[in-house]
């Protein structure tokens, strides 16, 4: 596992194609929608944030591809999981984890002592989640039209 760039943000566009097709097939809310930000627009941003110092991204590869990777925000006492991919193949290998320990003690060394993360409604990752000590600490509910 290592920290990338901002340089090499494309190498993620297939986790994010991944995390799409995922979350579109487990939630009824996306309706086949999601996302609603164009990647390149995601890329970009994970960019400005990493560049202005308030955000880091880790990955895993195999020889030559990213197959997981995490995306943290930090802000003072509080730090957020912004994004953790592990693609299908390679899920129960540990992948996640190590991402999981990487974010955790990456945003508790940049002085947070509350870590906050979204999951949508339907992924079965809770009980990944919680086997990290997350909690369900509210409910997000949105109506469309």
């Amino acid at each position: 596992m290592r920290e990338i760039e901002p340089d090499e943000l494309n190498r993620l566009m297939p986790c994010l194609r991944a995390l799409a097709e995922h979350h579109n097939a487990v939630s009824a809310e996306f309706g086949g929608s999601f996302p609603w930000t164009p990647f390149e627009k995601t890329l970009s941003g994970f960019a400005a944030s990493i560049a202005d110092g308030g955000s880091l991204c880790a990955v895993e590869e195999d020889e030559r591809d990213v197959i997981g990777f995490c995306k943290i925000d930090f802000d003072g006492t509080r730090g957020y999981i912004d994004y953790l991919v592990v693609l299908a193949e390679y899920r129960g290998r540990g992948v996640g984890g190590r991402l999981m320990r990487w974010a955790i003690d990456t945003l508790k060394a940049h002085g947070a002592d509350v870590i906050d993360l979204k999951v949508v409604y339907g992924n079965d990752a809770v009980r990944f989640y919680e086997r990290y000590g997350f909690s369900v600490s509210c409910l997000e509910m949105r109506r469309n039209g």
